[in-house]
């Protein structure tokens, strides 16, 4: 069974790296012609997955917008990522868990145990009760060839102070990054990327934020493509050396396109991150 970080890599040599964002706002759903309830977050999850089968290799269902509607939009949400998952799509599941002990460990079961009905093949998970605390959903990530996603240099503004903040010369952003990073290079085999990777916003400023390039590398989730203002053509500019791990995720300048206009915005969002990752170096 090959590692999250080498599936990872495999499908961003073979599909590039837009990842589709599940995101059914309300305004989305009267957009599209659906109902406000579970039944329209439902049919338009299952629309985006259609669309984006074969034209992208990642999407991101964004759970809260599911979990509003109670136990229905759960049940929906499930469908989605059953669909999404038989369609051969990398399944990143955006619930942002972050707890201790047991109960953290039985978030991670819900979204990473095979045949559980929220399977998953990824989480993104917060350290902010400290990494250590995300041990045994990490533990099991690696045992059934899942991955989670650490929430390091996100993109909203709020965040900045908190993340900046330093200590014993590094920012917290890097320390979360190097934190993880020791763990990589622990568990995985020689050669192959990490299995845990970073969440680390499209509109971050590497130096501001502390950070640079780590190793091994693993897979970095970028929000802030599209509607948060970052281009495709940005994508080497920002991320440079780790540029090859990025997973560039777009919601809602895709979703816009409403789901006749859909697969086409997919596949010409796919061809802006293809042509923008010609000639990067590989890591």
């Amino acid at each position: 069974m090959p590692s999250f970080g080498e599936r990872v890599r495999a499908v961003l040599d073979a599909r590039g790296p837009l990842c589709v964002g599940i995101d059914p706002h309300l305004p989305l759903l009267a957009r599209w012609g659906l109902e406000a309830d579970a039944a329209g977050a439902r049919a338009f999850g299952l629309r985006v997955v259609e669309a984006a089968a074969g034209r992208a290799g990642f999407v991101k269902p964004q759970v809260s917008f599911y979990e509003r509607f109670g136990s229905a939009g759960i049940a929906a949400l499930e469908d989605v990522l059953a669909a999404a998952r038989a369609a051969d799509l990398v399944v990143i599941a955006d619930a942002k868990r972050g707890d201790i002990g047991s109960t953290m460990d039985a978030y991670g079961a819900a979204w990473l145990t095979p045949g559980s009905p929220l399977e998953a093949d990824a989480l993104t998970v917060s350290p902010y009760l400290g990494v250590g605390a995300l041990e045994g959903t990490l533990a099991l990530a690696d045992e059934h060839g899942k991955g989670a996603f650490v929430l390091a240099a996100t993109s909203n503004p709020e965040a900045t102070a908190l993340q900046r903040a330093t200590a014993d010369g590094s920012s917290v952003a890097a320390a979360i990054v190097a934190e993880v990073s020791a763990r990589n290079a622990r568990v995985a085999r020689e050669g192959e990327w990490g299995s845990t990777g970073f969440v680390i916003g499209a509109t971050v400023d590497w130096h501001a934020a502390g950070l640079a390039p780590f190793a091994p590398p693993a897979p970095i989730l970028a929000p802030g493509f599209g509607f948060q203002g970052a281009a495709a053509a940005a994508l080497p500019e920002v991320f440079r050396e780790m540029a090859p791990c990025v997973i560039a995720s777009e919601s809602r300048s895709i979703l816009a396109a409403g789901p006749d206009g859909l697969a086409q915005a997919i596949a010409d969002a796919a061809a802006a991150y293809r042509g923008s990752s010609e000639g990067e170096a590989d890591v």
